[in-house]
C-alpha cells in the first residue's frame, strides 16, 4: 500500500479503496507527519455521518460514491471527482448517502504558534 521512508511515501489510492471494512462508517490513517495527516473514509449507503467539527483545516476528495454536504447552512451535492475544503472548526457533514462513499481525506496540522 505505502512504501518509502522517512523522507517521501508513495501511496497507491486503488489499494486503499479497495480495502474491505464492515462498519458501515469508517475512517483509517495512514500517514500521519507533523504538517498533515491522510486517511480513508467510507460512508456505506444511507449511514449516518456523524462527526463534529475539527480543530485542523481539511481537503475530502470523493473517490468513489455519491451523497450531500451540509456547511454551515449550504447543501452541496457530491460525487467522484468532487473536492472540498473544510476550514478548522466549521460545521459540516453528509447526509442522504446514495451509494456507498469512498473519501480521501488529508487533514493539515498547524504548527503551534
Amino acid at each position: 500500500m505505502a512504501e518509502g521512508n522517512e523522507g517521501w511515501q508513495v501511496i497507491d489510492l486503488n489499494e486503499l479503496a479497495d480495502a474491505e471494512g464492515s462498519d458501515a462508517v469508517s475512517y483509517r490513517e495512514f500517514l500521519n507527519v507533523d504538517s498533515m495527516h491522510c486517511g480513508i473514509y467510507r460512508l456505506a449507503a444511507g449511514s449516518k455521518d456523524m462527526q463534529t467539527p475539527h480543530d485542523e483545516d481539511e481537503m475530502y476528495y470523493v473517490l468513489s460514491g455519491r451523497a450531500r454536504l451540509k456547511l454551515d447552512d449550504e447543501v452541496r451535492e457530491v460525487k467522484p471527482g468532487t473536492l472540498m475544503y473544510v476550514a478548522a472548526t466549521q460545521e459540516h457533514s453528509f447526509f442522504e448517502i446514495e451509494e456507498d462513499m469512498v473519501l480521501l481525506v488529508i487533514f493539515a496540522s498547524h504548527p503551534p504558534i
